[in-house]
This record gives C-alpha cells, sequence and structure tokens, in this order.
C-alpha cells in the first residue's frame, strides 16, 4: 500500500495536544470485486453472527471501617425543686408543698384547671366503656382447646451459637463458660442480668474471663453493660425495689454490689475473712423499710445476712447444723436458697447432701433451724414456693423434681418420674398455680401441667445440643430465659400455658389438700408401725426409769436383798459343822 500523506511535526512540538480539524472525506483504496474468487465461497442459508454490542463495564470494591456502636442511657430524676430543698428528705419536701400551696398564683390556677378536669370527670362518668357485660357467664372455653407450643425467638451467645444471632465476634473471651444464674429487670423487662462461671472442679485456665454481663433482649448484638468482678460470678440478682442496684455471689466466696449508674466495677465488696470461704449459690434481696437488707447462702455451711450499706462484714449468720453441735465440720453446704416476702420469717435452704432446711428468723431473735426434708438423693439445686400458695414448694434435684407441703415433712406430696438425665434447675409458672418447668442436661426444657396430666410433661422442646442449666420466666409468664453450659442465652415463648379457665385456683387447691391429708393419714400409719415396732423389742423389764430416786431405791432394795440371802446362807454352812 502506498503512503498517501505524511504529518510532519517540529520535534519542540511533540507532547502538546493535537488539534483536529473537519474536512471533507476523501477515498484512500477501492477494492474492487473479482468475480473469479466466487468459487472459493461456500454458500450457507442462514447464517448466524453473533455481535458484540455493549458498554465497557468495571466493578470496584471498597472496604469501609466497621462503625461502632454504644448504647447510651440517660437517668431521669425528680426535678422542680429549689436548691436548699432536699426532695428525699420528707419533712423538707411537705413543709415547701405547704408553702406552694398557700401562694396566690397557684390557687388561681388550681381553680383554672378545676372546671377543665370537671368536664373531663363527667364525660369519664357517661359511660363505662370498660363495663363487662356478661361477667356472670361462664367460660366454656377449656384450656386443653389452646394448643401448647413454645418457639425460639432470640439466642444470646458468648461463642458461635447454633441459632440466629452471633455475638461470639464481640466478647473477647473464647473460654466457654456455663451461664450460672439469670435475673430479669424488675421493670422493663427488656434487660437480663447474666453471671457467668465454670464450676468444673480445678478448671481455671488463665485466659478464662471473670466478666458478667447484662444483655438487652432487643438489642442483642453487644452486651449493655459489661460487669468486672474479682471473682466469677455464681448468682446474680437485680434489687426488686431499686433496678440499677444488682448483688452478686462469686465464686471464691466475695458478696459484691452494683449500680449500674456507676459503670462497671462493684461499688462495695466484702471481706474473705468475714464472709464465705467457698461459692455463694444463692443471694436473695429482703424487704425492708431501707430496701438494703440481703442475704446469701454458701457451700461452705452459713447462711449470712447483709447490709450494702457496710458489705464488708455480716449482720448475722446461721450454721447449717441440723445436729445443732455449733461445730463447722458438720454443716451441710448449700447450694440453693428460697425466699418469699409473704413469708417474710421463714427461708429454705438446699443442701449439696439432699436435705433442705427450713429456717425461721424473727425480728428479735437469732434465725434458726425449724424442721428439715429429706426426698433426693443428691444436690438439691432449685427451691422456688408456688406464687399462689406460698406453703406449697418445688425442689430439683438428682434426676426428679418434687413438691413439698410446709404440714408434711416425711415426703413430698407430688413428684415426677426418675428421668434417664439429670435435672438442673426449675421454676413455677407466675400465671398458674400447677404449671412449672424444669431444665435437663441434655438440652430439653420440660412444661409440666400437674393439673391434667402427672406422668410425663405436657411440653418438651429441644433448645439446644449442650446442658440447660439454668431458667428464669418473665413475670408475665409468656417468655422463658434459658441459660446452658457453654454459654448460650435462648429466650422461648410459651404459649398455652399462661392463661387459665375460672374454676382452675379452686381446682388447684383441692388437690394440694387433697394430697396433704392423703401424706398426714400414711406419715401417722407409718408412725403408729414404728412405735409398735419398738414396744415389741424393748422387753418390759429392761425399760429404764426415768426418776433418778427410784433407780436408787431399786439398787438400795436389791442390795439388801444379796446381803440377807449371804447371811441365810452362813447360818446354814455353821449349822452343820459338828
Amino acid at each position: 500500500m502506498d503512503i498517501t500523506y505524511v504529518y510532519t511535526r517540529k520535534r519542540s512540538e511533540f507532547g502538546r495536544p493535537c488539534n483536529f480539524s473537519d474536512r471533507p472525506g476523501t477515498i484512500d483504496v477501492d477494492i474492487q470485486p473479482d468475480p473469479s474468487l466466487a468459487s472459493a465461497f461456500m454458500f450457507k442459508d442462514p447464517v448466524d453472527v453473533g455481535v458484540q454490542y455493549s458498554y465497557e463495564m468495571s466493578e470496584h470494591e471498597v472496604n469501609t471501617e466497621r462503625v461502632e456502636v454504644q448504647i447510651r442511657g440517660v437517668n431521669h430524676v425528680e426535678g422542680g425543686w429549689p436548691k436548699d430543698v432536699d426532695p428525699q428528705i420528707a419533712d423538707q419536701a411537705s413543709r415547701y408543698r405547704k408553702k406552694v400551696q398557700k401562694d396566690e398564683h397557684y390557687i388561681n390556677s388550681i381553680i383554672h384547671l378545676g372546671t377543665v378536669m370537671e368536664d373531663c370527670v363527667k364525660q369519664n362518668n357517661t359511660i363505662n366503656i370498660y363495663e363487662e357485660y356478661f361477667a356472670d357467664e361462664e367460660d366454656d372455653i377449656l384450656l386443653e382447646e389452646e394448643p401448647s407450643s413454645a418457639k425460639t425467638i432470640n439466642v444470646i451467645s458468648k461463642l458461635p451459637p447454633l441459632f440466629h444471632v452471633l455475638l461470639s465476634k464481640r466478647d473477647p473471651n473464647v473460654t466457654k463458660r456455663t451461664a450460672t444464674c439469670l435475673s430479669w429487670h424488675p421493670t422493663t423487662y427488656q434487660k437480663l442480668a447474666v453471671a457467668y462461671s465454670c464450676l468444673d472442679f480445678q478448671r481455671k485456665l488463665k485466659d478464662m474471663s471473670s466478666d458478667s454481663y447484662i444483655w438487652d433482649v432487643e438489642k442483642a448484638s453487644k452486651p449493655e453493660l459489661v460487669l468486672k468482678p474479682l471473682s466469677p460470678l455464681v448468682t446474680l440478682k437485680y434489687n426488686p425495689k431499686d433496678p440499677h442496684l444488682l448483688l452478686g455471689g462469686s465464686y471464691s466466696g466475695l458478696m459484691a454490689l452494683w449500680d449500674t449508674r456507676k459503670g462497671s466495677l462493684p461499688a462495695e465488696i466484702s471481706t474473705i475473712e468475714l464472709g464465705h470461704r467457698e461459692p455463694v449459690y444463692g443471694a436473695i434481696w429482703l424487704q425492708s423499710k431501707t430496701n438494703t437488707e440481703c442475704f446469701s447462702a454458701s457451700s461452705d455451711g452459713q447462711v449470712l445476712w447483709w447490709d450494702i450499706r457496710k458489705l464488708s462484714e455480716p449482720t448475722e449468720r446461721l450454721l447449717l447444723d441440723i445436729t445443732r453441735s455449733g461445730l463447722r465440720e458438720k454443716a451441710l453446704g448449700a447450694v440453693s436458697l428460697e425466699f418469699e416476702p409473704t413469708m417474710p420469717n421463714d427461708f429454705l435452704v438446699g443442701t449439696e447432701q439432699g436435705t433442705i432446711i427450713s429456717c425461721n428468723r424473727k425480728a428479735k431473735g437469732a434465725p434458726e433451724i425449724s424442721s428439715t426434708f429429706s426426698g433426693h438423693h443428691g444436690p438439691v439445686y432449685t427451691l422456688a414456693r408456688n406464687p399462689f400458695h406460698p406453703k406449697i414448694f418445688l425442689s430439683v434435684g438428682d434426676r426428679c423434681a418434687q413438691i413439698w407441703s410446709d404440714e408434711v415433712k416425711e415426703s413430698s406430696i407430688l413428684g415426677t418420674e426418675y428421668h434417664r438425665t439429670y435435672l438442673m434447675d426449675g421454676c413455677w409458672s407466675t400465671m398458674r398455680s400447677t404449671v412449672f418447668f424444669t431444665a435437663k442436661w441434655d438440652g430439653t426444657l420440660d412444661v409440666w401441667d400437674f393439673l391434667y396430666n402427672q406422668k410425663e410433661p405436657s411440653l418438651s422442646l429441644k433448645v439446644c445440643d449442650e446442658p440447660l442449666f439454668s431458667l428464669r420466666l418473665q413475670d408475665n409468664g409468656r417468655i422463658l430465659a434459658c441459660g446452658s453450659k457453654l454459654g448460650t442465652i435462648t429466650l422461648a415463648e410459651i404459649a398455652g400455658f399462661s392463661t387459665f379457665h375460672r374454676n382452675e385456683k379452686a381446682e388447684a387447691s383441692a388437690m394440694y389438700e387433697r394430697e396433704i391429708r392423703r401424706e398426714k393419714v400414711l406419715e401417722a400409719r407409718l408412725r403408729e408401725m414404728r412405735l409398735k415396732e419398738r414396744s415389741k423389742s424393748e422387753p418390759q423389764d429392761q425399760k429404764v426409769k426415768d426418776d433418778p430416786q427410784e433407780v436408787f431405791e431399786d439398787v438400795r432394795k436389791r442390795f439388801l436383798e444379796i446381803i440377807e440371802e449371804e447371811q441365810k446362807r452362813r447360818a446354814k454352812g455353821e449349822g452343820k459343822r459338828p
């Protein structure tokens, strides 16, 4: 091909932008058709030709930094008071109110607002919007018609879990720990305090964390607050009156108090010299005017009473020695504790040996052991009084759950069968008096309704493949929190066990009273049989007299008879001599 045009530029102009201009088109090459080449082509019909016509695209990826989100709370306090008036002091607040009520502006405001409020009150009194027109009719819908079910609504896990929510990336602890205790927030029921500890014997690793957490069930991606104790917590309880305060018992025996308004570190800590020497398995708040009293139980055989204003030493102590010898070596180790506010003087202690100890603490006297119950062959992990019948309580230990009455000491009035696996925890339903829940070592949650079925659970739910260790039910009776041995917290919604028909409470009371009467009859019959066997085994002449004077006279009489017989024998011997 011949060169038709040559572009020439000076070397000094290299690198500069080109300036193009429009010109008419010209034919550079014209190739004419050659008929002689037609024989070299092949005829093809139809002809498929692919044409690629699209814009060139490029893909780019950008890795942005992760946004760290933290939950912040605001503490609202009562305001509007002058600086010189403390609203916490009743006298100052009362004097200031009386002063304000005498103000003329206050009186005029009340008179003006009174007419508006009077119109609203008259409107409300016109018709009762909450009136029940069919209150006297019997409800025909029985409880059995409502299907029983349970579903998992959330999973909070320290390590890679088996369910929905993954939190292992946000927890620096890699070693698996047990969720030993759960406690719901007393007012909102959206926060759950969980105590984490490893209860395996002599299993303490260097990288094992001692932290426990407060979770928000609606924002379960990160703990709301991290509690940092000196020793791993075994028990953790919210204050029922002041939800900012939490009481914890540690593995080393220390008692600690947290105020969530002050941060993660404990506000008060007990001393090891005056406190417990072994793990604290039970800690409960007491109802008092100051709302600062509590008590705890440990496997060292002691029950201690505390005042959180001075947590350095206990106010009272009780040694769990049923022999009443006063020796610490004979004390039974406590692994569970139960207290009912409606029975302020009584509390129950479950021991490692399977004995349930009923104790009494009066206002002016020292605490003492009143009675014992024996029915388990292993540690009693849980004690819970029935919220509708306080004298009825539930115990969970070894492989069964038993229901007791304070009136019967010899045996339980009701109970489950012996399972193939261990039972670790249990609790009553807050809505129905005959429904309770049990957690098993194989990861199964059983729901029992003794009013309708006492041989097998009404519902069994496989929560996880790891052992369940702790249970805690919300006061509304529908959301149940389950803690496992590997630290997984599962929230399950229980349906069909939160409503009851009208006669259920009366039927439950009749059932408990019937079982109590039956056990009392059996107890009396057993006592009578033991008395007969004892009377047969003891001969009448071997009974020991209780009066020491009668014993002395009997010995003196027998002594004189022996002397008299000896004198007669000697007199006969002298008469025979020649």
